[in-house]
């Protein structure tokens, strides 16, 4: 059984994409959408399972949204059709008749693991038994008690001839033998004081070994478990070569995440593959009730993660012509950076949407690259504050440390003023407010940012409505603090404005440019200490 889906719609004169899009940054084809479409048709009026997905009510604690995908493939005899995908389990189930299997069933009766889940469960119910058993809480609580005390006995002795030779030392008293002496009465007392625990201390360390030995146990089934569970997920390519996890990862310096393997992505290419079925483009959709941490909003698009995706799909594309990555064709494009002021000590500068503050990995254009060209007897690090590469406004440059040293300080002192102008892809309710989500980045799915309470560094922006246009609505963005995406995370996530910018291709849907310009900037010369402003109107 193929689980190959044959298209309701007619596509008969849908064209083929050339290549298979780059998966980490594509809008879905239009055949993909389609699929996506019907997949969600289903979704909507199904009753082969029972999942609560929050789409009627999203306060409900026990809603759960998922991430879904499709993939269009072509059959030996030229006749398309799409497979359908969930990420992990949905409805507490790996299997469901709609969609594809999982690359391993972890939930299959006839493998390994849910023997060695119970086995790992055994050990665990072992090692709470024993230590919460009242034989074993006596034991220790007897040999705390009395190790608490004689553990005071031998410090209130140390005290007491320590006093006693301050006082000699005080009356000029010295005496090395008697310190002597001293010392070896208390290596005495202590051996004494050892003995006198001696039987409370073995009763509790054989008690303690034994749950020790469980605890060793069910670490060593656990990590063996987890290899062999590395090793059941095995990935075909294209030219029909299998790599498992472990083969995947090897040169990786980073651990295997938690689900790799579990994704869509995945899923999809590995039934294509098994029954001779070629790739011709994939959609990955967010289902239901937006997550509280990374930004997934019901029906919108999202590409492969790079964290847990990425390195799996690079030995899985083998073999597949793939577009490349649409942000380097963008980025290789001349954009002119413009000078709104210049004077001894700094520059501002009005810089275009795709281009780099500063140059990254791939990619050496950038402002600082061209500054440096521009001024090459300029010292110091010149860009003083960042803007994201898709954002457009103003920049501060400075020309030399020192002027870069007292921008930098007004940066940290926060007394440096911005304001960014944004076209949001929705209407407001409110007409101003304040935001107060913490980010940090998010490790499986780089550079994207997530909302963390635990972890992530205070975010705060102050923001106002200007006016509605069209369905949309353009803001001011005040932020208090520069963390990296900030206002596109403040905008989309749904404890924020949960109302994306427009043209975010992170947290929102792709457009022609992201709509968020640094319009304006207040400081503080470092020469004249007057206060200076600058704007730029923005372009949209």
């Amino acid at each position: 059984m193929t689980k190959l889906i044959s298209f309701s719609s007619d596509i008969s004169n849908i064209e083929l994409p050339k290549k298979f899009d780059y998966p980490y940054n594509y809008y879905p084809h239009t055949l993909a959408q389609i699929a996506a479409e019907e997949l969600q048709e289903y979704l909507t009026h199904q009753n082969h399972f029972s999942h609560n997905f929050g789409i009627k009510n999203l306060e409900s604690p026990n809603a759960l949204g998922k991430m879904f995908g499709v993939l269009v493939v072509q059959q030996q005899d030229g006749t398309l059709g799409y497979l359908a995908a969930f990420s992990g389990k949905l409805a507490d189930s790996t299997q469901h008749q709609h969609f594809v299997p999982p690359i391993f069933d972890v939930l299959d009766t006839n493998e390994f693991y849910l023997t060695t889940e119970k086995q790992l469960n055994e050990l665990t119910h072992k090692i709470v038994s024993l230590e919460n058993a009242s034989e074993f809480t006596e034991v220790r609580k007897v040999y705390q008690k009395t190790k608490q005390l004689y553990e005071k006995l031998l410090a209130d002795e140390q005290s007491r001839i320590k006093q006693r030779r301050k006082l000699r030392k005080k009356l000029g008293q010295q005496n090395n033998q008697l310190n002597i002496n001293e010392e070896f009465y208390l290596r005495e007392y202590q051996v004494y004081l050892n003995d006198k625990i001696a039987a409370s201390k073995k009763a509790y360390q054989v008690k303690q070994h034994q749950i020790e030995e469980l605890k060793q146990q069910r670490t060593n089934l656990s990590a063996w478990a987890q290899q062999e569970i590395f090793k059941k997920y095995a990935f075909l390519n294209y030219r029909g070569e299998t790599k498992n996890l472990l083969d995947i990862f090897t040169n990786s310096t980073q651990n295997i995440p938690a689900g790799t393997g579990d994704c869509c992505a995945p899923k999809l290419l590995q039934h294509a593959y098994k029954h001779q079925l070629k790739p011709i483009c994939m959609a990955e959709f967010w289902w239901g009730k937006p997550l509280k941490t990374s930004i997934r909003k019901h029906q919108y698009f999202y590409p492969a993660c790079t964290g847990k995706c990425k390195p799996i799909l690079t030995h899985m594309l083998q073999g597949v012509s793939i577009d490349k990555n649409p942000l380097k064709a963008q980025l290789k494009e001349e954009k002119e950076i413009t000078i709104i002021y210049e004077d001894s000590d700094l520059l501002v500068i009005n810089k275009p949407h795709e281009l780099l503050s500063v140059a990254g990995k791939e990619i050496k254009d950038s402002v600082f690259s061209r500054i440096q060209k521009l001024y090459p007897n300029a010292t110091g690090p010149l860009v003083v504050h960042r803007l994201d590469m898709s954002t457009s406004g103003l920049l501060l440059i400075a020309k030399s440390e020192e002027t870069y040293k007292d921008l930098q300080a007004q940066f940290i002192n926060k007394t440096i003023q911005k304001r960014y102008v944004a076209l949001l892809d929705g209407i407001l309710k409110e007409d101003k407010g304040k935001i107060d989500l913490p980010l940090r980045v998010d490790l499986n799915d780089r550079p994207k940012q997530l909302v963390c309470y635990q972890h992530g560094r205070k975010a705060l922006t102050t923001w106002e409505k200007v006016e509605v246009l069209e369905n949309k609505t353009k803001v001011y963005f005040y932020p208090i603090t520069g963390r990296t995406h900030q206002l596109r995370v403040h905008a989309a996530h749904n404890l924020g404005l949960n109302t994306p910018i427009v043209g975010d291709d992170l947290y929102g849907k792709k457009a022609d440019r992201l709509y968020l310009h640094a319009e304006k900037i207040t400081f503080v010369h470092p020469t004249s200490k007057k206060q200076v402003s600058f704007t730029a109107p923005a372009p949209f």
